[in-house]
């Protein structure tokens, strides 16, 4: 028996892939340049040392605080980009998508600005007895601000693609709005739910221009890992070299988890 399915045509033009090699060396050579710098001897004795403990430390637990932000508040606001008509959702849209296009040093001085002891809500804030800027929360609110955005969008890609009439057919069973999207909405699309947690842990992970300006460089209280290998590429080469080691990796680890969620079925 035959197979009568129509195939594919193959192209028979295109670029040679030789022509991608400018860019592909671009983008690969920098790596590999960090990981050939990298002695597993020394990597083993830097990561023992206790600036090394505490910036990994500090940067995991301030990048799961972020993350845990953008799924208590973020889900909430992902749901309504998703839901609501294409002309009202527009400025919505800019709002969260403003500050990704930011340059971080710009973030990091609107945020003391805001939050700092002078800044607009530095009154309330000291009434309050409260102190933000300069502070472990500040790293968290700086991260939040550039990181909770790509969990936001990336969610709200995932629930607009839904059949509202699923949505529709639950509440007109009975169905509180929580136990719809407990029931339906979060199953359906955790593609976009997973994708979006791991970009946003990532970017939090990596985030530097934001959180030097509004946090400070603070060994031990506000210096995660991309400030410590800013700051070993002054005092310890070494120390910055297995920061940015460990970096990669995790980097590496999260864009494979991130293809392999959101890779089709």
């Amino acid at each position: 028996m035959t197979d009568a399915s129509p195939r594919k045509p193959r192209r028979t033009t295109g670029p040679s892939p030789l022509a991608a090699a400018p860019i592909l060396g671009l983008l690969l050579i920098p790596v590999a340049a960090i990981l050939v710098r990298a002695s597993p001897a020394e990597l083993a004795r830097q990561i023992q040392e206790e600036a090394a403990r505490q910036a990994l430390a500090l940067s995991l637990a301030t990048s799961t605080a972020t993350l845990g932000i953008a799924l208590v508040f973020g889900t909430p606001l992902a749901r309504v980009l998703a839901q609501r008509p294409a002309g009202g959702r527009r400025w919505l849209e800019l709002a969260v998508d403003l500050p990704t296009v930011l340059p971080p040093a710009v973030a990091g001085l609107g945020l003391l600005f805001a939050f700092g002891r002078r800044g607009l809500l530095g009154g309330v804030l000291e009434w309050a007895g409260l102190e933000i800027a300069f502070t472990p929360f500040a790293v968290v609110l700086a991260q939040a601000f550039v990181a909770v955005p790509y969990y936001v969008r990336t969610a709200a890609v995932g629930l607009a693609a839904l059949d509202p009439e699923l949505e529709v057919a639950a509440e007109l069973d009975g169905a509180t709005p929580a136990q719809v999207f407990r029931s339906i909405s979060l199953p359906l699309a955790w593609r976009g739910f997973a994708g979006g947690a791991a970009l946003c842990w990532a970017r939090a992970l990596g985030e530097f221009g934001a959180t030097i300006v509004f946090a400070g460089n603070f060994p031990g209280r506000t210096q995660t890992m991309p400030l410590a290998v800013y700051l070993g590429l002054e005092r310890d080469l070494q120390l910055a070299i297995t920061l940015a080691v460990i970096l990669v990796g995790i980097s590496f680890v999260v864009l494979f988890v991130l293809r392999a969620v959101l890779r089709e079925e």
